[in-house]
């Protein structure tokens, strides 16, 4: 791509649009009777941190790196949960539903690589979650683009 394409956090209105996203996520989650009990008591800035994950990975500032230890705490968080196919399904279907509440882009384009994005990110994080899964302990915040998923083999 050339350099005056912009990253998918530029495209999606950045930091903000993306703290918007989580906030309006959070709330959905907090109402849902499969997700609620995975997230109840979590930090009150916690959909701020996925903001900032999310920017990252999108092509943002690498603030989740820098405030927040990166891969290896976001792994720490996910450890041990034990997530399921429903709960990972549910998250992807109330994710999009607050990307349309959001108003974050709607072009097939944006919305294709968003979704696929986090259809990736919740199979890894319910494989990683799983008792006695052996996940890589340290690996870069992935860099998602327009269409591409990073290779990365531990």
């Amino acid at each position: 791509m050339s350099g005056d394409t912009p990253s998918l956090y530029e495209w999606a209105g950045g930091g903000e649009a993306l703290e918007r996203l989580t906030e309006l996520f959070y709330e959905k989650v907090r109402a849902d009777e499969l997700l609620e009990p995975v997230f109840r008591g979590m930090d009150a800035h916690h959909p701020q941190y996925v903001a900032m994950w999310l920017g990252e990975v999108f092509g943002g500032p690498a603030r989740y790196t820098e405030e927040r230890g990166g891969y290896p705490h976001m792994l720490a968080k996910h450890r041990g949960r034990a997530l399921t196919q429903p709960m990972r399904r549910r998250w992807v279907q109330l994710i999009c539903d607050a990307a349309d509440d959001a108003e974050l882009p709607s072009d097939p384009e944006f919305r294709s690589a968003f979704v696929a994005y986090i259809e990736w990110g919740t199979r890894l994080a319910v494989e990683n979650s799983q008792p006695g899964a052996t996940p890589p302990p340290k690996a870069p915040v992935p860099r998602w683009g327009w269409g591409e998923a990073p290779p990365y083999s531990g």
